[in-house]
This record gives structure tokens, sequence and C-alpha cells, in this order.
């Protein structure tokens, strides 16, 4: 059994509105060090494979399938191996 760890955030030409806001708002709490906030997605599936390998394509399919937009996001994926008592 793995987990895998998917981040999905908008490629850097894409707009950020929620992202825009949450500045502006940390800005107008005398956040004043912040220069930029860019919101996106943190995911875990845990997944049946026969390794690490096989694990890995499970997630890349769910993440290009449903779990992110390949066209305005871009995604990272972690494989970690679950310890089995």
């Amino acid at each position: 059994m793995y987990k895998a760890k998917l981040t999905v955030t908008l490629r850097p030409s894409i707009l950020d509105p929620q992202g825009k806001a949450t500045h502006h708002a940390l800005q107008n709490l005398g956040l004043k060090d912040i220069s930029q906030v860019r919101i996106g997605k943190y995911i875990e599936l845990n997944i049946q494979a026969d390794d690490r390998d096989q694990a890995m394509n499970i997630a890349k399919e769910a993440a290009h399938k449903v779990l992110a937009n390949p066209v305005m996001e871009d995604y990272d994926i972690e494989i970690t191996e679950l310890q089995t008592a």
C-alpha cells in the first residue's frame, strides 16, 4: 500500500483571484512582508499497488483525469510506502 500526496497549483500564467484576495487581506492585517499568494489544493490518496512505479502511474492518471485541470494546473506527486502492521 502506498500513499500519494498531490499538490495541485495554478500555472504561473493563470490569474489567481483567490490568491490575490488573500494577499490583499493579509496586507490589510499588517503582514506587509508577504509579496504574493497563490492558492492550490492538497490531496492524499491511499493506493493498492505492487510497487512504487505502479502507484505513481495510478496517481498520475487520477491527477490528469480528475484531480487537476491539465490546461490550467500543474501538479506534483510524492509517493511513500505505508507501513503494514
